[in-house]
Parts: C-alpha cells; structure tokens; sequence
C-alpha cells in the first residue's frame, strides 16, 4: 500500500507483537497499566510510515476512553511518576520511555 505522497508503507517489526495487545486493549477498561501500553504504543507508532490499522485503533482506545492525546500522556506522567508501572516485567519494556 502506498500513502498520499506515494511512499510504501513499511511492516512495523513488532507489528505482530502489538496488534493482539492492542485488540487486548480496546475491549478492557483505562487502568494504568492500560492507559501506560497505550501512551507506549501511541509513541512507538507515531509518525510510522504504515501499520495504519494499528494507528487507528489506538485513536479508538483514546476516543473509547475519553481522553485527548495530551491528557493521555499527563496520566501516564503522572502514573509513572508515582511508581514503576512495569516492575513485575523488568526493565524491557520501559525502553519506549527513555
């Protein structure tokens, strides 16, 4: 598939990783760790040359929930400033943060 500026659109890596996760995420509730993956997700994919139907259901999650993009980011600030929302996982998937 190509975009409006005729650039093909690329298979993200971790596309098959991400999609049942996010499936996950639009049928459950925006707890922390919830709101946490989407924030992580959302900045994984932004700007992405492709995986669109995974850009998409992430603005789903968002629109499902509530919530604008920044007041997204200002719970998850606050979610991981209050304590590490992926410390039964170790450090591997904080990497997105950094």
């Amino acid at each position: 598939m190509t975009d409006a500026s005729g650039h093909k659109d690329q298979q993200h890596p971790l596309y098959n990783r991400d999609r049942p996760l996010i499936d996950i995420l639009l049928s459950q509730e925006p707890t922390d760790y919830n709101l946490a993956e989407l924030a992580r997700l959302r900045i994984r994919y932004q700007g992405f040359p492709g995986a669109r139907d995974i850009q998409q259901s992430l603005d789903k999650a968002l629109q499902q929930w509530g919530l604008t993009e920044a007041e997204l980011y200002e719970k998850t600030r606050q979610i991981h400033n209050f304590g590490k929302i992926y410390k039964s996982r170790g450090k591997k998937e904080e990497q997105d943060w950094n």
